[in-house]
């Protein structure tokens, strides 16, 4: 049916008021996992270094009785180091901004600050884990680049074809980028491999860290996942769509998705051999005013410590 003539509707309302929600709904995810697993320390330079070191394999000794000694020689221990690198989120918002009112939110340089704030620590996330980036010194016009996990991994790696380990180079006390390779099925063989030799390398990962595309793929692995689960007559039955935890021949882990990772690495990993140095922590910073406007800063200095790469393990170049 038609309106009826001069019906006042709505449309023709003036003042009416706006119905606006005083929230804001944000599903970024802030979720860091190396960042938050691994140890805080501070460090007092923009190269860091620390120390490495090994025992000889297993050998036959067996002594004469009465034997004058011979002396074997020692192999000093290896000197590494990273670079410290700084990042950096600014904001500026202007007086008015700030004074009047607003949906979901009192102040807008608070509420800009928690998500500059969250930003900077998925973009240190990156840095660790999902870039493979060599560590830089930098200078006067280039940035500093801390060395990330894949420029360090040299002992426990597996590659597709034509992928070359960067690492540590002890001529130019820098990492170096590794080369990546032709990409190709992740696969528990892939996987077993590389967590028998960090096992035999004497490390023991605890954490698989995977990318979401590779943990759907894991979870698909032969054996490690079943569909369904028999429960008692009368209940409900259980989906099993992932494993969280696996058993290996060479110990347990458990399976953690990293959004912020590359793709195409899967990361066995002990969180006792890395660590996060900070040269300065996470700091905001108000700036000098120059006009009616608010000028912030957040700001963070840190690098990666990789205490020993032959404890973790990485199966790279996959699809």
């Amino acid at each position: 049916m038609a309106q009826i003539a001069n019906t006042y509707d709505t449309y023709a309302v003036k003042g009416m008021r706006e119905d606006l929600r005083d929230q804001i709904y944000n599903i970024a995810p802030e979720d860091v996992p190396v960042s938050s697993m691994i140890k805080k320390s501070d460090v007092e330079n923009i190269r860091h270094e620390w120390q490495t070191d090994t025992i000889r394999s297993p050998a036959a000794n067996a002594q004469v009785d009465g034997d004058e000694y011979a002396y074997n020689a020692v192999t000093p221990t290896t000197r590494v180091s990273n670079i410290s690198q700084i990042m950096r989120e600014t904001y500026i918002i202007s007086g008015t901004t700030e004074a009047v009112k607003k949906a979901g939110r009192k102040s807008e340089l608070a509420y800009q600050g928690k998500l500059k704030m969250a930003a900077l620590k998925r973009d240190l996330e990156r840095a660790i884990i999902g870039a493979n980036t060599a560590s830089l010194l930098g200078n006067s016009t280039t940035a500093r680049m801390l060395g990330s996990l894949p420029s360090w991994l040299t002992t426990n790696v597996d590659r597709g074809a034509g992928g070359a380990n960067g690492g540590y180079s002890a001529g130019t006390s820098l990492t170096v980028a590794a080369t990546d390779g032709t990409v190709r099925a992740f696969t528990k063989a892939l996987l077993d491999s590389v967590h028998q030799a960090c096992y035999t390398a004497g490390g023991n990962p605890s954490v698989l860290m995977l990318h979401p595309t590779q943990k759907r793929v894991f979870s698909a692995f032969s054996g490690i996942a079943q569909l369904r689960k028999d429960v008692d007559t009368g209940k409900q039955a259980e989906i099993v769509g992932g494993a969280n935890l696996y058993v290996g021949d060479f110990g347990d882990f458990a399976v953690q998705v990293n959004r912020w990772q590359r793709p195409r690495d899967a990361w066995l990993i002990d969180p006792d051999y890395l660590e996060l140095g900070f040269l300065r922590s996470f700091q905001k910073q108000t700036l000098a005013k120059t006009g009616d406007a608010e000028k912030r800063a957040i700001i963070v200095e840190a690098t990666l410590i990789v205490k020993n790469e032959a404890a973790l393990g990485v199966v790279a170049d996959l699809t």
